[in-house]
């Protein structure tokens, strides 16, 4: 009985890692399901689980055809979510645009212009590894101490954040907005961090704008 019970169990396990699994779809009609983890340069960093084996390999960003996410959104590598309902809470019309924030950079340019007055929304899901036994989704780190070295020293670590321009900051963590932009400039993201060089994963965020 108890032997059974373990089996049960076990395969319980894998349907439910195979459900939660991100999806990667390659041009050559190959799904690999797994983990998402970053984005580097001309590769992305996937991976890839099978049963109780997992194992992590880079693949070329011409090679990939789209990312099926946990969300069970469907997404381009090239961004822009396929579906056309805006995410709750965020008003109809409004355009969007997907982004994957890795951990391993300071700010990671949305390719969004933004102005003073806008209104703009974000929704993010995954997590970041920011040193030894620490991984954060978008809130960041609880009961985070003060660091003078972080963009906003006294908000938590490894929490997602915002850039307009070279100077202006926005601490958005897991609250989805709405934001009213202060001022006129780029938009760019990134994780309340001051060493990127131990960090890997990454944030896929969605903007609404």
């Amino acid at each position: 009985m108890t032997r059974r019970f373990l089996a049960v169990t076990a395969m319980l396990l894998l349907v439910s890692a195979a459900a939660w699994a991100d999806t990667l779809v390659l041009t050559n009609g190959r799904r690999i399901q797994g983990e998402l983890i970053g984005v580097f340069g001309r590769e992305i960093e996937f991976e890839e689980r099978s049963g109780f084996t997992r194992r992590v390999i880079r693949v070329p960003r011409r090679d990939i055809a789209r990312i099926e996410f946990q969300t069970e959104e469907q997404v381009g590598f090239g961004g822009g979510r396929n579906e056309t309902d805006a995410f709750p809470g965020v008003p109809r019309g409004m355009r969007e645009r997907q982004v994957n924030v890795t951990a391993r950079e300071p700010w990671t340019d949305t390719g969004v212009d933004v102005r003073q007055g806008q209104t703009i929304y974000f929704q993010a899901s995954g997590e970041t590894r920011w040193g030894p036994n620490r991984r954060d989704g978008a809130a960041g780190e609880r009961n985070s101490p003060y660091n003078a070295g972080r963009p906003l020293p006294d908000r938590p670590a490894a929490a997602l954040i915002g850039r307009i321009g070279e100077n202006d900051l926005i601490f958005i963590g897991a609250d989805p907005g709405p934001y009213r932009v202060r001022s006129n400039g780029r938009l760019y993201l990134g994780i309340n961090d001051d060493f990127f060089q131990d960090n890997t994963g990454a944030l896929r965020v969605t903007i609404s704008y």
